[in-house]
């Protein structure tokens, strides 16, 4: 099974320009729980930085760690320029099961959208090790599909769930996709509290951006490369009716599921 690092090598900018940023309820929850006004964070599986720069103005200082390429690349290029603001951005290259950062360095550590690719026995002990005590620990999860137009939303599930049966089917399946999350921070024993919260976010939406979406999934990238038709896969029905159903931009309405550890 192809990593997520070879999964999405040259498509980081199309990745950035379709995939929605968590909710910057995020950081003020994040923030105001940790105890910290102004946090060190370090934002783990970062991708193209959209989990990172939700940061600007907030923290004191950001270090995202992301293991492709591709995706440092497009996040060097938002650190060259980034908000201004206090905030200092770093970036390395280094994976969930080895930072490289030292330890007792973060406030908090963020995760979005990556859990399902860690190897938990040894990201989740790594992630403790960079916390301070009473550090937090944040895996946010979109909770798919995005709720724009019924028809639309009942097509994109159909699409997901049909992705999902051949990435299965095909040994192509992420090792902890579906895993709870929280179930996971509990059974690791490095966290002495857990819980979840949801929250939720909306950005402007319309045909070629959710198109792209579906197209942004791992799954879809996996299984294309490895020989599948878009009419296998249930991209040519949804191209269809998002096509009909999305002739203008409307608000898309999204949840994150966010799975918090407290060293």
């Amino acid at each position: 099974m192809a990593d997520a690092v070879s999964r999405f090598a040259g498509f980081a900018a199309e990745y950035d320009a379709v995939r929605p940023a968590p909710p910057a309820e995020l950081v003020t929850f994040l923030a105001s729980w940790s105890g910290r006004a102004a946090p060190d964070v370090v934002d783990v599986g970062a991708g193209t930085g959209l989990s990172t720069m939700i940061w600007a103005g907030t923290a004191r200082q950001v270090i995202a760690v992301e293991p492709g390429a591709d995706m440092r690349a497009v996040l060097s290029r938002k650190i060259g320029s980034p908000p201004a603001g206090p905030t200092r951005f770093s970036v390395v290259a280094g994976t969930a099961e080895e930072t490289g950062l030292a330890s007792e360095s973060a406030d908090i550590v963020t995760a979005s959208t990556a859990m399902h690719w860690f190897d938990h026995s040894r990201a989740l002990p790594e992630i403790a090790r960079v916390l301070r005590p009473g550090g937090v620990f944040a895996a946010a999860a979109p909770v798919w599909p995005p709720h724009i137009d019924p028809e639309v939303d009942a097509a994109f599930g159909v699409f997901d769930q049909t992705m999902t049966r051949l990435e299965v089917e095909r040994g192509l399946r992420p090792p902890h996709a579906g895993v709870d999350h929280a179930a996971a921070l509990r059974r690791s024993g490095v966290f002495r509290y857990v819980s979840e919260i949801a929250l939720h976010t909306s950005e402007e939406c319309d045909s070629a951006r959710l198109l792209g979406l579906a197209r942004s999934r791992g799954g879809t990238a996996a299984l294309l490369a490895a020989g599948a038709t878009e009419d296998e896969i249930g991209l040519a029905v949804l191209t269809e009716i998002v096509t009909r159903r999305l002739p203008a931009a409307r608000p898309g309405w999204l949840t994150f599921q966010v799975s918090l550890g407290v060293r």
